[in-house]
Parts: structure tokens; sequence; C-alpha cells
């Protein structure tokens, strides 16, 4: 695989890339290779290779960055985690538009174990391990057994899309873990159809930058079957 192939902004700075689904970010237990191996291709001669500043899970499709330098990695690292880069996703989600059509879920989260696979599940607010997570959602297309919706994380823990739209009885399609279903309306899903539609972030230059990734043609295709296309 070379990542040449889904980079789609590249400067002094930084690398951005509209990963595919499938590509983990790092490696690990049954990864042969992961999208840090592949920043190997942008290494520089002495060896030192671009250092990504965020993660996206293995299945969600989308706009990810990585710094070409140390100061830049600081930099983007100290935004993401002051939350001053502001995030919005697509997602497919099962059972018709969420109630009301537009919110937030405002539910903490902690880890937890379910047969052998680490998921998030809702806490109480002040319960151990328990992690603030705000998510606002927004409605842009929906039929009686799907709704194409936009999402915007305001935290960043593990699963929080996932986990906050499952809540809502409205688990996103094609993710096993949370409840999402892979047949919607007569429709074969593919897999998890989370994307990362677009990041906007500070820049070492001084100004903010907008970097936006179109889904992947399956994406697009479920889109269509669902008769989802009025967004």
């Amino acid at each position: 695989m070379n990542p040449r192939d889904f980079l789609i902004h590249e400067d002094a700075h930084m690398l951005v890339f509209n990963k595919p689904a499938g590509l983990a970010v790092q490696g690990g237990s049954g990864v042969t290779q992961g999208l840090e191996d592949l920043l190997a291709a942008f290494a520089k001669s002495n060896g030192k290779r671009p250092r990504l500043v965020h993660r996206l899970d293995r299945d969600t499709s989308g706009v990810i960055i990585a710094a070409r330098t140390k100061p830049a990695a600081a930099f983007f690292s100290e935004a993401f985690a002051k939350r001053e880069a502001h995030k919005d996703y697509l997602a497919i989600v099962c059972g018709g538009a969420p109630a009301p059509n537009e919110g937030e879920v405002a539910l903490p989260l902690k880890k937890a174990s379910r047969k052998g696979l680490d998921v998030m599940e809702i806490a109480r607010e002040g319960e151990t391990g328990a992690q603030a997570a705000l998510t606002r959602y927004r409605t842009l297309a929906a039929t009686q057994s799907a709704a194409l919706v936009s999402l915007s994380p305001e935290t960043g823990r593990m699963h929080q899309l996932r986990a906050h739209m499952a809540a809502l009885g409205r688990p996103i399609a094609g993710d096993g873990k949370y409840g999402g279903l892979f047949h919607l309306g007569g429709v074969e899903i593919p897999g998890l159809l989370l994307h990362a539609a677009a990041l906007d972030v500070p820049h070492p230059d001084g100004d903010r930058r907008r970097f936006a990734a179109d889904p992947p043609p399956a994406f697009l295709q479920a889109i269509r079957s669902l008769g989802l296309e009025a967004a």
C-alpha cells in the first residue's frame, strides 16, 4: 500500500491523509501494517519519520494528520489536547433519524471489556474511570430504517461517537461492537459506516487550516442504496 495514494495535503509541517477503512493507525495484535509504518515513506535522510498526533479507529475512514517535525508534533498535540481542533464526521445510523433530529449527547464513558473486546460503556458521573464526553449531532437525511448524520465530537474519547450513537438507540451501521446492523432496509452494509469528513486545526504558520475528504465509494453507495441522497 502506497500512502501517497491517499495523501491529500503536505507542507513543511504536516501530512494529511484520507485514511482508508480497514487500515489500522498503529501496529498491534493482528495488524501486519499500520499507517504509522507507512510513514517510513516520508522519512528524512536521517531516518526520522513523521509522527501521528491523533487517532482514528481501524474501520473508520477519513482525515488524519501527521507532523513532519518534532516541534510540529508538539504544536498539533497541544492543539488536540486543548480541544482547538474541530472534527466533523459522517455516519449512517440504524433505525431512522435520532430524536430530536439535532442535539447533543453528554454522557460520560468508561473503558470496559466485553467478550474479550475493549469497549466504552456509558458511566455515571463521578464513577471510577468515568470520562466526560460530549458529541453534537445533526440529521442530514433519513428513512424509516436509516439516517445520514453529521457528528462533531467536542471530546476525543475512544469509540466516543460509536458509543454515544448506540446510547441514543441509533448505532452506526456495520458496528458489530455497539449493536450496528449489517443489513438495513434490504441493503447489505459493507462495514462500519463512519467517516472523518473534515478537520479544522491551527497551523504552525499562525492561521487555521481545514481539510476535507470524500467518503469512500462503499459509503457513497450505501447512501444511494438506502435512499439518503437528499443530503
